[in-house]
């Protein structure tokens, strides 16, 4: 294991490591990646312009709203303990709304025209059950083995790889739902089987997507814990067994159910309940991992067993926030907090790649880096308003 080094004294000037010199390459990457996020998405809304016109986009986008703030709350609630960068949450997004929906069309435009050169008739059935689930979740999670490849180090086990793999869901579900809403709008307009729908995909539904691409994304995240690109793209083909198997019975069971509810009720109700089940597990797993890794600093002097107590659990963050807004300063004070929070569990994140050999991965400045802002930030809460 790699020694830490002892704390100095809070006014000891700190030594910080040179400049990440594959900063600017990730740099550049988050930059197109994200540009090919908004021209797919771009090439996506045009599409759907096309098909539905103006009004039956504008609807549709806005009933689809609902069931996409959802699972955006849902997602933050995952990512509360350590949250993941803004711009790789962006891409994912984009990747699930757009280039994962595009891959998903072109494929069935190819589909289709295969069948008509040799003559056959698509079967919807097929499609539902086949197609859809292993093309889409493909290449949802293959958005989610790009973020491993390009973000590895914020990419650091099963929390990190189902929180990327939920915002590429929800970017996918979001355009899907505009598709199925507006063909209704423009079928029937609004009626009751517009209202069927919406409860369907919008109530009874809205995190089918989630469910499904968070098991590629938990397992590239457990082979995240070890790092390596060609261990991580085995995990991505094994999470889409799952994935495409879960997608397909949600698919078949409503084609198939004599009573969509009672499907709902007896099958996807206790797998969804499962699936909350071992979020929680994974949650409190980061937790531990938090408290271990700081309690090693804490031994060599860097905190103080109350502040691992405090940086540890919900409770603690909780009292040292209000601490924070008690404060004559409480704007400079709570902004210094959220810092020591966020930067002390970013290091716990950076020992665990060290002890885990991961070093190529999250190399050792990183701790010092950190260490030398947390040290900045307590002396900010220490000094008298």
């Amino acid at each position: 294991m790699t020694r830490i080094s002892a704390a100095p004294g809070l006014q000891e000037p700190i030594d910080f490591p040179p400049t990440d010199r594959g900063h600017a390459g990730r740099t550049v990457a988050a930059v197109l990646g994200i540009a090919l996020g908004a021209a797919a998405v771009a090439a996506v809304l045009l599409y759907l312009l096309g098909g539905l016109g103006v009004a039956g986009v504008g609807i549709a986008a806005a009933a689809a709203l609902i069931p996409f703030a959802l699972v955006l709350l849902a997602v933050r609630w995952i990512d509360r303990w350590e949250p993941e960068p803004r711009p790789a949450l962006l891409f994912a997004l984009l990747w699930g709304a757009g280039v994962s929906v595009v891959v998903a069309l072109l494929f069935d435009l190819g589909v289709q025209i295969a069948l008509a050169a040799a003559g056959g008739e698509p079967d919807d059935f097929l499609q539902a059950v086949v197609q859809a689930p292993i093309v889409e979740e493909a290449a949802k999670g293959f958005g989610v083995l790009l973020l491993f490849w390009f973000n590895r180090k914020h990419f650091d086990g099963p929390v990190d790889g189902i929180v990327y793999a939920a915002t590429v869901a929800a970017g996918f579900a979001f355009t899907e739902n505009i598709l199925y809403f507006g063909r209704t709008l423009v079928e029937s307009g609004v009626g009751p089987q517009f209202v069927f729908i919406f409860v369907a995909r919008g109530i009874f539904s809205p995190f089918a997507h989630l469910l499904f691409t968070a098991c590629t994304g938990y397992a590239i995240g457990k082979a995240a814990e070890r790092g390596g690109a060609g261990l991580a793209f085995g995990a991505y083909l094994l999470g889409l067994v799952p994935a495409a198997l879960l997608h397909a019975l949600w698919n078949g069971g409503l084609s198939l159910a004599s009573n969509a509810i009672e499907y709902y009720l007896a099958v996807q109700l206790p797998i969804f309940a499962l699936a909350v089940t071992a979020v929680f597990l994974v949650r409190r797993r980061e937790r531990t991992v938090t408290r271990q890794r700081l309690t090693e600093y804490a031994e060599a002097g860097w905190f103080t067993p109350a502040e691992v107590a405090l940086l540890s659990t919900w409770n603690g963050r909780r009292r040292a926030m209000r601490w924070a807004d008690q404060q004559p300063d409480r704007h400079r004070k709570r902004a210094a907090m959220d810092r020591f929070v966020r930067d002390a569990t970013r290091l716990g994140h950076a020992r665990q790649r060290v002890v885990r050999g991961r070093t190529a991965i999250g190399r050792t400045h990183d701790e010092r880096e950190l260490l030398g802002r947390i040290v900045a930030d307590r002396q900010v809460l220490t000094a008298r308003g």
